[in-house]
């Protein structure tokens, strides 16, 4: 028992009937005008079906002398024993065999490997997607309610909330240094110290967050990126992974970031700081000095320096988060001013220590009347010169010193915690 197929002499796709046991390619071949020269244009893998017998098929090619159906077409009835010798399905064979792929030339290898790349980023780890409301920022009082509706007990129990001193530096600083700090608020201290305390965890989907939004408002980006790669390197971190360069700071120093770009006038003065920070001549890394700034502000309040503005405001997070932007602005203007380079990193950041906590209400004055010039359209930090020159590009060569990196005759009463 043999079935039959008819290929009719129009421009459809051959049928699901051209398919056997095994599938098989059916091809479609059109008449042209030189009957005994049949061009083929295309092919179809079809899927088994039950219709057709597995011991033979006939395909029916359209031709200008040969059978009409019911409709007036054409065609042309073959076994399928017999298409081997048919000129036809040797002319097909023939270019089949003849066909070579086709050169793919450098460029197209190296723009799918660059969009292969693009898709393999993602919002939380680099390897897997975020499961938290992926591309949303994160504002500052939202991670920091994060903070304090979570346990930390087991980091609680790491600070030490004040310096410990003894002899005739603790006279000395019974009589004449600052007030101690309000019961009430020693609490809120704590949490401070504690957040200094905790690491970046690539698992945690708030963290993710809180790397995210610092990326996007300092780069302008709207894209998501990866927690490693080298756009960190380009922001100022020393590696591709930020959490090694939280050393005596912790995620306070993400969260201190977090409130310089949050806000839009601060934000201005971020980025004013970052591109300064390019500077072809006077570059640093931004990120990595702005956790400087944050292990400034934690040993200020550990030394009680800041506990007189925070008894007067009867808060502590706040001004502890005034006190960094306000050094930070400190820092840029001397930087700015006095032609700092890299290698002056540790002595710069030594000597701003020092006077931040000797006059933190001044420091605190400064950056109101900067914020207010912002207000009116007349801050700039970069002055006029606008940090003249071509940006450098990041370069892993920079010797940048911290202050927990100088000598101990240099940095005495520096270490943090």
């Amino acid at each position: 028992m043999q079935e039959w197929v008819k290929s009719l002499g129009r421009e459809d796709p051959l049928e699901e009937e051209t398919a056997t046991h095994s599938s098989i390619l059916a091809w479609k071949i059109p008449w042209t005008e030189e009957p005994g020269r049949l061009q083929s244009v295309g092919s179809q893998r079809v899927d088994t079906t039950e219709r057709l017998s597995m011991h033979s098929l006939r395909l029916a090619l359209t031709n200008p002398s040969g059978k009409t159906d019911s409709n007036g077409l054409q065609f042309q009835e073959y076994l399928i024993s017999e298409l081997k010798n048919h000129s036809v399905l040797q002319a097909l064979t023939a270019e089949a065999n003849a066909w070579e792929p086709r050169v793919v030339s450098t460029e197209v290898l190296q723009a799918q490997e660059e969009w292969e790349a693009v898709e393999s980023i993602h919002p939380e780890t680099g390897s897997r997607a975020s499961m938290d409301q992926p591309g949303q920022l994160i504002s500052f009082s939202e991670a920091l309610q994060h903070f304090q509706t979570v346990d930390l007990s087991s980091f609680k129990k790491r600070i030490q909330p004040t310096i410990r001193r003894t002899g005739l530096a603790a006279l000395r600083h019974y009589l004449f240094g600052p007030p101690k700090l309000h019961q009430g608020l020693r609490e809120e201290r704590d949490l401070v110290l504690t957040i200094a305390q905790c690491g970046l965890d690539s698992q945690d989907p708030m963290h993710g967050r809180v790397l995210q939004t610092i990326y996007k408002k300092l780069t302008g980006s709207k894209f998501d990126c990866a927690l490693h790669g080298d756009h960190w390197e380009d922001l100022g971190f020393q590696g591709t992974n930020p959490a090694t360069d939280l050393r005596g700071a912790g995620f306070l120093a993400l969260l201190h970031l977090l409130y310089l770009v949050m806000d839009s006038k601060t934000l201005l003065m971020a980025r004013e700081i970052l591109r300064l920070s390019r500077h072809h001549i006077q570059q640093f890394p931004f990120c990595l000095m702005s956790v400087n700034i944050t292990r400034i502000a934690i040993q200020a309040l550990r030394e009680e320096c800041l506990s007189r503005e925070c008894n007067r405001q009867q808060k502590v997070i706040p001004v502890v988060n005034s006190f960094y932007a306000a050094t930070f602005l400190r820092l840029a203007h001397v930087w700015r001013t006095q032609h700092k380079t890299i290698s002056d990193s540790g002595f710069v950041l030594k000597d701003l220590e020092m006077s931040a906590k000797k006059s933190p209400r001044r420091l605190l004055k400064t950056l109101e009347t900067y914020l207010a010039g912002v207000s009116k359209g007349q801050g700039s930090l970069l002055g006029t010169q606008k940090c003249s020159g071509p940006q450098a590009p990041h370069s892993k060569d920079l010797t940048f010193t911290g202050v927990c990196d100088l000598p101990s005759h240099l940095s005495e009463g520096t270490w943090l915690i």
